[in-house]
């Protein structure tokens, strides 16, 4: 079953046009690469998907609906979330504080509620609360709960933000660069990690890497990106031998 659709969709930043005819679609359960030279354009993609910028034209459609137009917060609260390939955490609040934060986007208490400390504001925290920390020890950082986000090594600062994502109850996880700066073991690690979470959260992930084999070992499908256009897809095989991408990488005739 689809669950996002793209048609069609471009993005101009006055003369230049950053995304054009991008078409895609993700299914429930698969993980997807999109991959690319640098500035072929999957980060605007990504805030394309995902309401930091509106398209100059074409459709994206999520679980069946429209998301066009929506703010970020908004897409959030259909079921998309992402990464960034800068990490933005909130470095002066600790770790459990960064996941609680993501986790308040479906609490259900009113500002009175929360001001006086009374009716679901209680219940609701407490649940925050240890929903927050399963999240961490599921990420191995549920020892380091009380310590300032800023004082993670740079590993552990990407679990964090891809905990906090999770945090949001998403059904489909963009992740962008999430392999970026880390060792082999790291990302062996990593590979694993997002396997597990695909079955356990039931996600559908779509992923940037320039980790050819993360990306190679990870997904289904691939989408390569070329000048803003979806220049082919296919499997990791089909992809891997395709002509046009080689010479899209190495900017020479095979």
């Amino acid at each position: 079953m689809e669950l996002l659709t793209t048609d069609k969709v471009a993005k101009s930043f006055g003369g230049i046009q950053a995304v054009r005819d991008f078409t895609m679609h993700i299914d429930e359960g698969e993980v997807i690469g999109l991959i690319g030279p640098n500035g072929a354009g999957k980060t605007t993609a990504f805030n394309l998907l995902t309401g930091v910028y509106r398209p100059t034209s074409g459709t994206i459609t999520f679980a069946g609906k429209s998301v066009v137009g929506k703010k970020p917060y908004e897409i959030t609260a259909v079921g998309i979330a992402r990464t960034f390939q800068n990490i933005r955490l909130f470095g002066d609040l600790t770790v459990l504080e960064n996941v609680k934060i993501a986790c308040n986007l479906h609490a259900h208490y009113s500002l009175a509620e929360a001001v006086l400390r009374v009716g679901r504001y209680a219940r609701e925290e407490e649940e925050i609360e240890q929903r927050s920390r399963e999240l961490l020890s599921l990420f191995g950082l549920g020892a380091k709960a009380d310590e300032y986000a800023r004082n993670l090594p740079y590993g552990e600062q990407r679990r964090l933000e891809i905990a906090r994502a999770l945090a949001t109850r998403p059904r489909l996880l963009l992740l962008d660069e999430p392999a970026a700066g880390m060792n082999p073991q790291e990302t062996a690690e990593l590979t694993k990690l997002i396997r597990r979470l695909r079955d356990e959260f039931e996600l559908s992930i779509l992923l940037i890497e320039h980790d050819m084999g993360l990306v190679m070992d990870l997904c289904e499908r691939i989408y390569v990106l070329d000048y803003g256009k979806v220049l082919a897809t296919g499997s990791p095989e089909e992809i891997r031998s395709n002509p046009d991408v080689i010479r899209a990488y190495l900017g020479a005739e095979v």
